[in-house]
């Protein structure tokens, strides 16, 4: 997922695509342990895209808490 395409997303969106993209990393780490999976740099992209997104909420909520001042 690109910068562009989540900065157009809602913040409602924002959260539910880290609870996606967090349970889909957990399904990956599950079926990395039980048997090699053929991409194992998917985890770190998905690590990577939960990253970006927590960053966009994070930083949505400091322009909101400095709109307010």
């Amino acid at each position: 997922m690109k910068n562009s395409e989540i900065t157009g997303l809602s913040k409602e969106e924002l959260v539910a695509r880290i609870a996606e993209e967090t349970e889909n990393l957990v399904k990956l780490k599950f079926a990395h342990t039980i048997s090699a999976i053929e991409n194992p740099s998917r985890i770190s992209k998905v690590r990577r895209n939960i990253a970006r997104l927590n960053t966009e909420v994070t930083k949505r909520k400091a322009e909101s808490a400095t709109e307010t001042k």
